[in-house]
């Protein structure tokens, strides 16, 4: 046990669910973006000692990357709350609504699902995200964040309950497990009153909270993500597309893990690829076709294709063609993110129609695989198993339908 009573956390946020849907909620999230801009030097503060004992502790530079917030970070934390408030409410509205025969008029109705238990790792920045998706949908917020980013989590939570409290609503939306204990986690995934479940952060953490929880689990799941360059691609603009996705931001999941290279195009294309990767520092690990065309590449090894290495090392392979390229995606990618590069529609479309993925994308960076980038305003997380969600994960997937009958006084026969 924890010495933390979280059924109790649990129950006082379940109450206020009613307050909460009728609430102001674009005012909070709003608010918070001033407070944020006001306050900001307050959160970094915070996050530098979680830094510097990340650092003592022998974090890897994946986790530090992820753990760090910049003062990039504030303009876009604020640009997607302001964005998120500014989307119609989801909450409400009856769709669908039909007359039987009966005279009886029924429809669906778009409710919040309840009371959603967040458990993520060293990523602050998600404590405003998750929870302004959330709250916009009408959800409480149960928040188990990564120990490494307590002190961050904690002084982004004090700014919301500020932000909810001048907005009327209240301060048990949004609730920060007090402890850094790892039993918390088990403790989250056995507490019932949590209507969903989504755990955010590594491999190792999403298969425990799918093994041990006993209430519905959104999963956002690694990203083994590769971008195709076809026969038909334009070589300059694919190799753009492979530096931005590999080195933009390589510690995150919607980074590119892995080239495909059509074997016509190949001789020409990999020594661009390894001179612009040479340069951002990037180590390439190919199959045996492509290290004949390379100078400095490393020989990949069998077990490697499916890993994500959330580092500046890619994996290169030459493929006979389209064909190829899909059966080594439906293989290896995990449903994350997968790309094209071609001029030609008709690959292109079969690519889009084919690969089972949260985002498909032609001629663009696998980057875009962001709630904010798809004019979400910001994501709790990138749903690879499809029920009832699949990709970026913003306020609507955070509301489930109820079915309403408006009657004048019919009877059944």
């Amino acid at each position: 046990m924890t010495g933390v009573n979280l059924w109790e956390l649990a129950e006082r946020a379940k109450r206020r669910l009613p307050e909460i849907a009728k609430g102001r909620r674009d005012l909070a999230l709003s608010r918070m973006a001033e407070l944020l801009e006001s306050r900001w030097e307050e959160v970094l503060r915070a996050n530098r000692e979680d830094l510097e004992e990340a650092e003592r502790a022998g974090l890897s530079r994946a986790k530090l990357d992820r753990l760090a917030l910049k003062e990039k970070d504030l303009k876009t934390l604020t640009q997607g709350l302001r964005q998120i408030a500014s989307l119609p409410d989801p909450l409400g509205r009856i769709e669908g609504l039909a007359k039987r025969p009966n005279g009886l008029r029924v429809g669906r109705m778009r409710v919040p699902l309840g009371l959603i238990g967040f458990i993520y790792e060293a990523r602050p920045g998600a404590t405003v995200e998750a929870v302004a998706v959330a709250l916009k949908a009408g959800n409480a917020m149960l928040l188990r964040g990564g120990k490494e980013a307590f002190r961050s989590n904690r002084a982004l939570v004090a700014l919301w309950h500020e932000a909810l409290k001048e907005a009327g609503l209240p301060e048990e939306a949004v609730i920060l497990v007090p402890t850094t204990d790892r039993e918390a986690i088990l403790e989250m995934c056995r507490l019932e009153l949590l209507d969903l479940l989504i755990p955010r952060g590594g491999e190792e953490l999403i298969r425990l909270v799918q093994k041990e929880a006993r209430v519905p689990v959104l999963a956002h799941a690694k990203g083994v993500n590769h971008l195709y360059v076809d026969e038909e691609a334009d070589l300059s603009m694919a190799l753009r597309l492979a530096v931005n996705g590999k080195t933009q931001r390589p510690a995150v999941c919607n980074a590119l893990e892995a080239l495909l290279v059509h074997e016509k195009v190949a001789e020409a294309f990999l020594p661009m690829l390894e001179r612009a990767m040479r340069e951002k520092g990037v180590e390439l690990r190919a199959c045996p076709r492509a290290l004949s065309l390379l100078k400095e590449a490393v020989p990949a090894q069998e077990d490697e294709w499916d890993r994500e290495y959330l580092d500046l090392v890619l994996r290169v392979k030459v493929v006979s063609g389209l064909e190829e390229a899909l059966e080594h995606i439906a293989r290896f990618g995990s449903r994350h993110t997968e790309a094209i590069c071609t001029k030609d529609p008709k690959a292109a479309w079969r690519f889009l129609e084919e690969v089972d993925a949260s985002l498909v994308l032609w001629n663009a960076s696998t980057r875009f695989n962001d709630g904010f980038e798809l004019g979400l305003g910001a994501e709790i997380g990138i749903s690879t198993s499809k029920l009832h969600a699949y990709g970026p994960m913003g306020p609507m997937e955070l509301t489930t339908l109820k079915w309403v009958a408006l009657g004048e006084g019919q009877e059944r026969a």
